[in-house]
Order: C-alpha cells, then sequence, then structure tokens
C-alpha cells in the first residue's frame, strides 16, 4: 500500500464502522501521513493481509510465522486455544506482525474498522520500525532471507519425513526444541551469509560431509583409554570449547548424528536464534508500538478521520492494553511489558517537553530538550529492555506505577529494601532492570569438555547465580534429549559463580541414540 500525500489528508473522509478494502486502504494512508510525516518512522514495505480466527489460531500455534514446518506440539496448542477460544476463556491478539522485509501484518477480519486502522497503526508502523532499526534485530535477524529460509525448512523437514519416517523425524525435533534456549548466541558473531543461502549451503555441507572423515569420532574401541591421552586444553581447542551454543556444538561435534539429523538442529537453531533480540525487548517493542498507535489515532481523530464513537472504542482497547494491576489484584501476573513500555515512552515526551527540577536531576541529557521524537527513535534503536530501564525510568513514573523493591529471603517476614526516595529510586530501578535482562534469568550453561580418551562423556556446567539451581525434573528431561542427540552419557555439573564450588550434579545415559532411528 502506498502512502498519500499530506494535503489528501485535509479533509477526511470519515471510517464507517464495518470495515471494506476501501475503508483499509484509506486508513493506511491516512496513518503513512502521520507515522511517516510526523513520526518520521523507518519502515519495511507492508504486506496486510487479513486472515480469520482459525487461521489466527494456527499462526498462534506455530510460533507466529506464515510458513513453518511441521510439529506435533503446535497442533497440540492449535487446540487448547481453539477450545478456550470457543468457550469465552481466552481472547485473541488482533494482529500478529513477522520481522520480515516485506513486513507481514495480519489483521482478523472480526475485527471493526477501527480495531484494523489500530492494529494497522501498532503493527504495520510500530513494530515494524522497531525491527528494521533497533540494533539487536540488525544483528541477530536476516529480515530479507527468513521467508525464503523458513520455506526451504518446511520443506527440507517434508522430504526427511517422507524418506526417514515421520516418528525419526519427530524425535529430532523433540530434541531440538527442548534445546532451544540454548540454542542461541548471547554474543554477535559476525554474520557471513544470508538465510537466503541457506538451501545451497545445505547441499555443500551434504556433499563435503560425504567427502571428508573425521578422525576424531572413529569408533573407539574398549582398550581406548590405553592410548595416548589428550590434555583439556588440546580437547577445548579441537572442538572449540568451552561453547554457549549447545544446538550448534551438537550440529557440529556429535559422533553418531546422521547428515539430515544435523541440518534440522541447524533448521531449529536458525528459529531459535531468530526469536533472541525479541526475548530481550518484549518491553520496548510492544512500547514502541503502543505509543505509535496512540499517537496516530489521536492525531486520526484530530483530523477527523475518527469519529468520537471511534475514540471511545479505542480508548477501551488502548486502556485494557496498558492496564497494570496492582500486586494484590486476582489478575497480578507480573509488569505488563505494554503498560510499562507505554509509560516509559510517554513520560520521556513528558520530560522533553515538561521536566520537572526532579527530571532535570535525573535525566539532564533529555530534559527540556522538546526533541522527543529523536530521543525515543534514538532508544529503540540503540537499547534493550534491561538498558531502556537503567537509562530512562524516572522517579515520577516509579511512583506512578507504585514500584517498590520486596525482599523475600524465605526465612523471615517480606521486607521492603526500598521505598520512594532518592537511594530507593536507584535500587528499584536496578532490580527492575534487572528482571528484564534474559542474560540474568536464563542458566547460563556451557559445554566444556568431551571424554576423548574415554567414554565419550559430554560434560556440561551451569553457572549458577543468587544460589538459584535449575529445576530438577525439568533437568532430568532436558538432558535426557540431549544425551539422545549426543548419543552417550551427559554429565551436567552446577557450580557457584563465585567459588567454582560443585552444588548440585545431573547424569543421564540415552537409553538410545536417534543415530539408531
Amino acid at each position: 500500500m502506498k502512502p498519500s500525500s499530506l494535503q489528501d489528508a485535509a479533509a477526511p473522509r470519515k471510517i464507517e464502522p464495518d470495515w471494506d478494502f476501501d475503508g483499509l486502504r484509506r486508513a493506511y494512508d491516512a496513518i503513512s501521513d502521520i507515522a511517516l510525516g510526523e513520526l518520521k518512522l523507518d519502515i519495511y514495505p507492508n504486506q496486510i493481509e487479513v486472515i480469520t480466527f482459525e487461521q489466527m489460531l494456527d499462526a498462534y500455534s506455530s510460533i507466529g510465522m506464515p510458513l513453518m514446518y511441521k510439529h506435533w506440539s503446535f497442533g497440540k496448542h492449535f487446540a487448547r486455544d481453539e477450545m478456550m477460544y470457543r468457550h469465552g476463556l481466552r481472547n485473541l491478539a488482533y494482529e500478529i506482525v513477522i520481522n520480515s522485509n516485506p513486513c507481514i501484518a495480519y489483521l482478523m477480519e472480526e475485527n471493526s474498522m477501527m480495531m484494523q486502522t489500530l492494529v494497522t497503526a501498532h503493527a504495520a508502523f510500530g513494530h515494524n520500525h522497531f525491527f528494521k532499526n533497533n540494533n539487536l534485530f540488525k544483528q541477530w535477524t536476516d529480515a530479507d532471507g527468513i521467508l525464503d529460509y523458513l520455506e526451504f525448512a518446511k520443506d527440507y523437514i517434508a522430504r526427511c519425513e517422507d524418506r526417514y519416517g515421520e516418528e525419526a523425524v519427530e524425535r529430532v525435533l523433540d530434541a531440538a526444541h527442548a534445546l532451544m534456549p540454548q540454542g542461541v548466541n548471547r554474543y554477535p558473531r559476525r554474520k557471513t551469509h544470508s538465510l537466503r543461502d541457506e538451501e545451497q549451503r545445505s547441499r555443500e555441507r551434504r556433499e563435503e560431509q560425504e567427502r571428508a572423515y573425521n578422525e576424531l569420532w572413529r569408533s573407539v574401541p574398549a582398550s581406548a583409554r590405553t592410548r595416548g591421552s589428550t590434555t583439556e586444553s588440546q580437547r577445548r581447542e579441537l572442538l572449540g570449547l568451552p561453547e554457549e551454543n549447545i544446538l550448534y556444538f551438537l550440529e557440529k561435534k556429535a559422533p553418531l548424528l546422521k547428515t539430515w539429523q544435523r541440518e534440522i538442529l541447524r533448521i531449529v537453531r536458525h528459529v531459535a536464534q531468530y526469536f533472541y533480540p525479541q526475548k530481550q525487548t518484549k518491553m520496548m517493542n510492544e512500547g514502541c508500538a503502543t505509543f505509535v498507535h496512540y499517537h496516530v489515532m489521536n492525531r486520526l481523530h484530530q483530523t477527523g478521520f475518527l469519529d468520537d464513537g471511534a475514540m471511545m472504542e479505542f480508548f477501551q482497547s488502548h486502556t485494557g492494553a496498558v492496564f497494570q494491576p496492582d500486586f494484590d489484584h486476582p489478575g497480578y501476573s507480573g509488569i505488563n511489558p505494554y503498560a510499562l513500555g507505554f509509560g516509559m515512552m510517554e513520560d520521556i515526551k513528558r520530560v522533553c517537553e515538561n521536566p520537572t527540577d526532579e527530571d532535570k536531576v535525573w535525566l539532564p541529557d533529555i530534559a527540556g530538550s522538546g526533541d522527543w521524537v529523536n530521543v525515543l527513535k534514538e532508544g529503540w534503536a540503540n537499547h534493550r529492555d534491561e538498558s531502556f530501564i537503567r537509562q530512562f525510568l524516572s522517579p515520577a513514573l516509579m511512583r506512578k506505577m507504585k514500584f517498590f523493591d520486596l525482599h523475600d529471603d524465605s526465612q523471615s517476614d517480606l521486607i521492603v529494601k526500598a521505598i520512594h526516595n532518592e537511594r530507593g529510586y536507584h535500587t528499584v530501578r536496578t532490580k527492575l532492570a534487572d528482571q528484564f535482562d534474559v542474560v540474568q534469568n536464563e542458566p547460563e550453561i556451557e559445554v566444556i569438555d568431551v571424554d576423548l580418551d574415554g567414554d565419550r562423556k559430554l560434560i556440561l556446567q551451569h553457572k549458577v547465580y543468587s544460589g538459584i539451581l535449575t529445576d530438577e525434573k525439568d533437568t532430568t528431561m532436558v538432558l535426557q534429549h540431549l544425551a539422545e542427540l549426543w548419543g552417550y552419557e551427559v554429565v551436567l555439573s552446577e557450580v557457584a559463580a563465585q567459588s567454582d564450588t560443585v552444588l548440585k550434579r545431573h547424569s543421564v545415559v540415552p537409553p538410545r541414540g536417534l543415530a539408531v532411528a
């Protein structure tokens, strides 16, 4: 859809309650004038599709992607969500947006015209700008190639099912999905190719593996321990250890996996990496999109494109999205990322335009600048949730949202550790930022060694911070999947980050490796 000129919006025709494609086009053009002309957003070309609620459920079940390989878990999610939706136990999102070029936005056909206008501003402009400009997405994702890659992945796994059987492929996918959180690189590595090249690279990898033979994994006889031993430094150099990306390590080093199984691990790893920036920017991404739609909808009302009735409908929807229940509210489930993100961005605008003396102390670089558009765009581009909170959360918003630091050591009563004073504000901001830090809140697990001279035992280490160990049941189940992929015993040691003291040890031996399937 091509945006019209600003002059075209001078005397707009109001939208009707029920949408049609002419109304969608006029709404898109009016939104473009404001989002691109006033907010100076920089977006990918948009591809907007209107779908049924069943299609929305289908997109939900396959992690929101327009193309995805088959897996039983997607069908399970579809059946659960459909049942809950039909019984009124949950609502569906009004839209789904894909980080791709072109940016794909799905709108539900059941939406009113006002809601289609809102979600177009929210997804096709707010999320779109964030995807294109945030540095995490620039470093980690390939918007140009993701759709082509997913089409290749879907076709490749379907071919594997035809050739090797659905059960064999499903076992690999089950294990790979279990390891998805540990299948990402947490720190940037230089991009060497586009995802669009993956099909060709897959063929080249298969040809190379047919030619090459890895002496490292020659069958080890029972008397292997009589051979020359390798030192830890030699093993680390040979295997590229330590390695944080466990799926990558298995793809490259697992001794028994076949070529097609390694390629499936690679597919799941790419999908996991694609979503990694979204985990780190949930609050900012939703805050950006909500701020954009709020600004656009109000401007559309000012120009006469939306009447008072449409705005009443809008405010009801918007207020529900940014509602933050109090801690003692029955619906409380933590910090609402929409509420915090939108609240911070509205607060930044206030500080830029009408700062208080307190704001000038806490946010001296932006207080009174008047340039809230560029301040927000700089923030959207250069921060993730954790750093955005550390940089921009003001005492005024902490008071408004009633934030405080509550300590529970399980040995005594709850203690309020930080209140609304200068020291408390620093503490609350730090603690809240830590809650949004994915690196701190996900287990830091690395492959640190392999017993090359003996039984090929795979050795992992979990650095434990604040005394928080992994859940015993979940750990055993995930390690079982890992052992199936590796083909031999897997050991995980949980060690104190400061002292390297071993706190707990897990060991799993696979009943049978995936390579024998």
